[in-house]
């Protein structure tokens, strides 16, 4: 097996791509790069795992997408495709009527939220929720390396069982985080995938030469036992995901069950879950655990079918209470899916359980959202909610993560706790859609992750699903805007000597980096630095001159936590290069030269061999622009000597009690009331700590709002030049900043 560093949709793709031979794609955030992965390579001819290539077709809708695939497994083909949110809820109907006629497929979820009172392109588990009656068998990965497997186990189980699967794993948090993992090799999804259950699924495709009739009308007299014919099918799925689990154990060494429990065996409170909190859970759990607390955390793996049996044997027999959180809300439910799956498997198994470790009564049970449209999920909250099981009357039905001041349902959260690994390096990169800032943490990502294997190519581990060893996991993860191209991005990056599970953004920075200058002064870049720590910037001042251009709170800011402050002026040694607006490959040797995660040789090799990688298809001068941009910039890299700080208070907190701004700029302060307590904290980064009422209850927002968002993005602006000026009117269409006018 070999190892790379991927993100959990090209995980997925991977596997995908080599088990199916007809994809139909239509893209939608954050699913396409699945789509994407697959057309690129069957439009290069790469085969799958049967010497064929795929035949990859995208349609006009989602809805078009499920009767491709449909009629192709009905036809007897391998097919599959990818989908998100409403794309998902397109392909109900035909869900149902793959379900029905027990057609084996996998389709694979970056689950995202749905549009209510408002789009969010973020991610959540309400899309995957929305479809759990179509009879569609449900799992979840939990991680990157959980994503790649899964979809091969999926793959083994729905051949097996018959059953249609979603595999869902969380949108942005898993589909776009980059992890080093764990490749599946073709001769172990050879091994995994036998071949009598190819052949049964192509014999059960309607073919003229074993006609049979599929898909007809049936009367009240016999509808409703042809449903529940059905059901011997369903039984006997969990039991065929669990061989499909094992079976894949054996081939990579990397073990899951369809509930796995986490923590302390004599745990008395316990918080169950799905999704890429699994992760933040598990983090909490240990740092509670050491901390002499007994707690755990189950994962759900398979939510359909439901094993209530399986769920309660996973539970250890000392629990006393039990917290469910579900990634969506049920308006008008007597509770959240998970929750009530839970307590009706408690309810109707404890009884059951062995005279050896029945207890006196079934635990207390309580459920929970968090989480919605991709709100962080910290390990701070994972203990909020542990620390709720702890009271005589734990608060049913609540929420963490926000500030509900209407039901008052939101838990306290303890924010002084924090569970990041000190011999982990993390990092904060704030730059601009599209100016290469993300590329290059990618970039950095898989230098250290990659350079850190064996020579060999052979992974780091003990087998285990996260592969302990001496190799540097790496992490990357991206928050975007939902304004994409010109907006602002951050970079989360995380590297350290043991799996990283930390899925959320870093809370402690060694190092944060502000790729454009504008962003200075607008939100709190150092919130989240750590004493002793990093700041890099892309000036246009020199060095000599930043000091007294920065706000007077952040020069405050950065003598009290006793920063080091380095400065480049990258946009101009990049025009003087020739790279245009591209900063990315100067800041990314800045970047290592000052974090030192790997010797600076050795991080400059790596660097120089992922440019002639990168850019070997844009030609030899491109490549050698940017290998000569790797020395500029260490030459032009100069420290900022901080100077004298004015004596008193560092500036007050964004977000006033009454949720209106501090300090808000001056074109905001006549603007009309809504602007200023519901629009300027989101233009400073502090929407987070926005409370429930300050929110539009139907997503009804005032007209005009978006005259007061005044980003100045540009680093350089157009201006007519009379003298060369030919009034063709071309500059007026083309004009990204609609500034020129005819």
């Amino acid at each position: 097996m070999s190892r790379a560093c991927l993100d959990g949709n090209e995980a997925v793709a991977r596997v995908a791509y080599r088990l199916n031979e007809v994809m139909a794609i239509y893209p939608i955030t954050p699913a396409t790069p699945m789509g994407e992965w697959a057309d690129s390579w069957a439009a290069a001819g790469r085969p799958n795992l049967w010497g064929t290539v795929p035949t990859v077709v995208e349609m006009q809708s989602e809805a078009g997408v499920a009767g491709v695939v449909h009629g192709a497994l009905q036809a007897g083909a391998l097919s599959t495709t990818f989908t998100a949110s409403q794309g998902l809820l397109l392909m109900i109907p035909n869900l149902y009527k793959i379900a029905g006629e027990l057609t084996a497929t996998v389709i694979h979820v970056a689950s995202r939220a749905l549009a209510t009172g408002a789009l969010s392109i973020f991610g959540d588990h309400s899309d995957v929720m929305a479809s759990r009656g179509s009879g569609c068998a449900l799992l979840c990965s939990a991680s990157v390396q959980e994503a790649g497997d899964f979809a091969a186990i999926a793959s083994l189980a729905t051949l097996r069982s018959r059953l249609p699967f979603l595999h869902f794993f969380d949108g942005f948090r898993t589909s776009h985080e980059i992890q080093a993992i764990e490749l599946i090799a073709d001769d172990d999804l050879r091994a995994l995938i036998p071949e009598s259950l190819l052949e049964a699924h192509r014999r059960r495709g309607l073919s003229p030469d074993q006609p049979v009739v599929r898909g007809t009308s049936q009367n009240p007299d016999v509808a409703f036992q042809a449903r529940e014919a059905v059901n011997g099918f369903y039984a006997a799925a969990p039991e065929l995901v669990q061989q499909a689990m094992d079976a894949f154990a054996a081939l990579t060494g990397r073990s899951y069950h369809l509930f796995d429990y986490h923590g302390d065996p004599a745990a008395e409170r316990v918080v169950v879950l799905m999704g890429s909190g699994c992760e933040t859970a598990h983090e909490a759990v240990d740092a509670l655990c050491a901390a002499g607390e007994r707690v755990g955390v189950l994962k759900v793996r398979l939510f359909r079918p439901f094993s209530a049996e399986r769920l309660v044997a996973a539970l250890p027999a000392s629990v006393r209470a039990i917290a469910v959180l579900d990634r969506c809300k049920e308006p008008g439910s007597g509770g959240e899916p998970l929750y009530l799956d839970v307590v009706n498997a408690v309810q109707e198994a404890w009884a059951d359980r062995t005279a050896a470790t029945a207890t006196a009564a079934p635990p207390r049970l309580i459920g929970g959202r968090f989480g919605l449209a991709s709100k962080e999920f910290t390990p701070a909250m994972a203990k909020a909610v542990l620390d709720e099981l702890r009271q005589a009357k734990p608060r049913n039905h609540f929420t963490v993560g926000i500030n509900d001041d209407l039901s008052h349902s939101s838990l306290a959260i303890d924010e002084s706790f924090c569970t990041e690994p000190d011999d982990a390096f993390r990092a904060i990169v704030y730059g601009l859609g599209s100016d290469g800032t993300v590329g290059a943490n990618k970039n950095a990502i898989c230098i250290i992750g990659e350079s850190t294997a064996h020579a060999d190519g052979t992974p780091h581990g003990d087998g285990n699903a996260h592969g302990e060893g001496s190799a540097q996991h790496a992490q990357g993860y991206f928050v975007y805007d939902s304004k994409k191209s010109g907006s602002v991005t951050v970079s989360h990056l995380r590297f350290g000597p043991r799996p990283i599970r930390s899925t959320y953004q870093v809370q402690r920075a060694h190092l944060v980096a502000c790729h454009q200058w504008d962003f200075i002064g607008r939100f709190d870049l150092l919130e989240a630095a750590l004493p002793g720590g990093t700041l890099l910037l892309n000036s246009p001042w020199e060095a000599t001159e930043i000091w007294e251009r920065l706000p007077e709170a952040m020069r405050q800011q950065i003598g009290a936590k006793q920063l080091r402050v380095f400065a480049i002026n990258a946009s101009a040694l990049a025009r003087e290069l020739g790279l245009g607006g591209r900063i990315n490959t100067i800041m990314q040797t800045c970047f290592f030269s000052l974090a030192a995660v790997l010797p600076l040789e050795q991080a400059l090799t790596a660097i120089r061999s992922a440019i002639r990688h990168s850019y070997a298809n844009k030609g030899e001068r491109v490549v050698a622009l940017n290998l000569q941009a790797v020395d500029a910039a260490l030459a032009r890299l100069a420290p900022v000597t901080a100077g004298p700080v004015t004596a008193g208070p560092i500036a007050a907190d964004p977000v006033a009690a009454d949720g209106t701004a501090a300090g808000v700029p001056d074109p905001l302060a006549t603007a009309p009331a809504f602007v200023r307590q519901v629009i300027a904290p989101q233009l400073a980064r502090q929407g987070d700590r926005l409370p429930v009422s300050a929110l539009p209850v139907d997503g009804t927002f005032p007209c005009g709002t978006a005259r007061w968002e005044k980003r100045n993005i540009a680093a350089a602006i157009p201006v007519w030049d009379p003298e060369v000026c030919v009034q063709c009117g071309k500059c007026v269409m083309v004009c990204p900043h609609a500034v020129i006018r005819a």
